[in-house]
């Protein structure tokens, strides 16, 4: 039993190591949604890659709650899928707090989570990285863990916000810094960093706007200001074709509003994600660490849509 006040994930985490028997521990989150077949798939792989730790797929599966919805099961698909394969090649990664694996010796001997860490799961991959801990990832669409998204605005907030504020306590601790090679470093740098950069970028949206009515540039430079345009085309195109693949491999029916909303939506989702940047930052600087929970509606299971749009 827990006995910390005030409570957070670390703190339980690290009042259930000393108990645990097994040579490996998972964590998991309460309101999963595991299959049953999952612990093979993950056993295999600590057997073939002679893993230290071993993140296994998440995937949020309420696509069709809510605009955000949509936008925030497409990241985790991009992050489970493709970007921590990555990290994992790096030898840099930074974990994930649930479906994940490691060998019992090796978390005590880091002495657990960080207990005042909102990004504990980020802070003990990359202290795991700097002791050159063997970090093997188990994807299997078949297998994932299926959660939901948060489900108001607010809530998504939120969470961004203790993420965000997380990875910057992560980059100010400096762990980061033992690692061996300077590619890895950087992108420790470019990964833990970018609650700054999204926050810079929420802070600049309203001079922007500003400065298309107030100022009168030469219409060389206007065209040029067009640029960043392409790529955001191209990132467009990508998310509508990984829409497609997502609703094969989960056997769910993309429908053509759903196309519309993943392009309408882009600008507004990507605004919401740097208010929660700007938010982590103001937290921090005023020395806030209060852990703010999600709620959840079990809208990632099935009848769990009709509960959280009645919610």
């Amino acid at each position: 039993i827990d006995t910390n006040i005030p409570k957070n994930k670390p703190k339980a985490l690290n009042t259930a190591l000393p108990t645990c028997r097994g040579e490996i521990v998972g964590v998991f989150d309460a309101e999963d949604e595991v299959h049953p077949r999952l612990l093979r798939l993950v056993e295999a792989r600590f057997e073939e890659a002679r893993a230290d730790v071993v993140q296994s797929g998440v995937q949020l599966m309420n696509i069709q709650t809510s605009w955000w919805s949509l936008r925030n099961c497409l990241e985790y698909y991009f992050w489970f899928r493709s970007r921590l394969h990555f990290h994992a090649d790096q030898r840099f990664i930074p974990l994930g707090g649930n479906t994940v694996f490691a060998r019992t010796a090796l978390l005590r001997s880091v002495g657990g989570w960080d207990r005042d860490c909102l990004a504990e799961d980020c802070e003990i991959g990359v202290r795991l990285s700097t002791r050159g801990a063997r970090v093997a990832v188990a994807y299997d669409p078949k297998v994932v863990t299926r959660e939901e998204t948060p489900g108001s605005l607010r809530a998504l907030v939120k969470q961004r916000t203790r993420w965000d504020q997380g990875f910057m306590q992560v980059y100010r601790k400096g762990e980061w810094r033992k690692l061996p090679s300077r590619r890895q470093r950087m992108l420790a740098r470019y990964t833990l960093a970018m609650p700054f950069l999204q926050a810079a970028t929420g802070a600049l949206v309203p001079v922007a706007i500003a400065c298309m009515f107030v100022l009168k540039v030469p219409v060389p430079l206007t065209l040029l200001s067009f640029l960043p345009l392409a790529p955001t085309l191209v990132t467009v195109a990508v998310e509508a074709a990984a829409l497609g693949e997502f609703g094969k491999e989960f056997g769910i029916r993309i429908r053509l509003w759903d196309q519309v909303r993943l392009v309408l939506g882009a600008f507004p989702y990507q605004l919401l994600l740097a208010a929660a940047a700007v938010r982590s930052v103001w937290r921090e600087l005023r020395g806030q660490g209060g852990w703010e929970k999600t709620e959840h509606v079990n809208a990632h299971r099935a009848g769990g849509r009709e509960e959280a749009i009645a919610a």
